[in-house]
């Protein structure tokens, strides 16, 4: 894998931390150019203190802001001339049950998850084109089932799953590579900074990060998936049941999905 990834200009949306933040991690060595971006000023300066001695490129953007995906992109082909591979990792979650949940909530979220994906890509296509690149979608089975108390996460996932899908039928002819991946529940602070019922972050979760797969593992199978040009990759078991569930026996599922994210019908993950 080390020598695929030799010389390659990556850009990675959502980089500072996280699975953006392992994907660099592991990209590094491999002596890939990489390009980042992220809200966070400092997380961004941190990042380029810890890789002085490699050249990265980062900046300052909202991926939910046009202008600032189509500075990200101009930018990075500025400064190592294209692009190879696009990985649209950033993004937001939310946890309220959509009774209680203001629109902001799904407006915020479609704007990162969905739009984020859809402005960048649309900026770096001429030269993912010239270069036969790789776009990749980084989705959830949230894109494949519903999940109560993430429906506005939900919905992001599917939108950014059937655009990628129609996207990469329309490149066919141009080998452009189209692929989403779907990691299960990870170590990140997605969930600390998922948006609660009024759209403010909820800076707390009441799951076990320790039991997560870890970010670094997550990167290291999310590379592969690149690697072997996957149409698609589900990384756990739990999500591909999950998939087949939803798939073949839907009254079931939902069942299950009740059952795991309530308690005395009350939403407690």
């Amino acid at each position: 894998m080390s020598s695929f990834f030799t010389n390659k200009v990556i850009a990675i949306t959502g980089g500072s931390e996280g699975i953006g933040k392992a994907l660099i991690d592991a990209l590094v060595p491999f002596g890939a150019r990489i390009a980042t971006c992220g809200r966070n000023y400092d997380k961004l300066y941190n990042l380029q203190m810890e890789y002085a001695n490699v050249m990265m490129h980062t900046v300052v953007a909202d991926v939910s802001k046009e202008d600032d995906c189509r500075k990200f992109i101009e930018s990075t082909i500025d400064t190592f001339g294209d692009i190879d591979i696009l990985i649209n990792n950033a993004g937001v979650s939310m946890r309220a049950l959509f009774e209680d949940a203001e629109i902001e909530v799904f407006r915020k979220v479609m704007d990162v998850n969905f739009f984020g994906a859809v402005y960048c890509t649309k900026f770096a296509l001429p030269s993912l084109i010239r270069k036969q690149g790789v776009v990749v979608g980084i989705s959830s089975i949230a894109g494949y089932r519903g999940l109560p108390g993430r429906s506005a996460y939900s919905a992001s996932k599917f939108a950014l799953q059937g655009w990628l899908e129609a996207l990469r039928t329309e490149m066919l002819d141009k080998q452009v590579h189209v692929m989403w991946v779907s990691p299960g529940f990870t170590t990140s602070n997605i969930r600390v900074a998922a948006l609660n019922a009024k759209a403010e972050a909820i800076g707390s979760t009441s799951m076990d990060e320790a039991s997560m797969m870890p970010a670094s593992e997550c990167a290291d199978h999310i590379l592969h998936a690149i690697e072997k040009r996957k149409r698609s990759e589900v990384l756990t078991f739990t999500d591909k049941r999950t998939v087949f569930m939803s798939r073949f026996f839907p009254s079931w599922a939902d069942k299950l999905t009740h059952k795991f994210f309530f308690k005395d019908g009350k939403l407690v993950k």
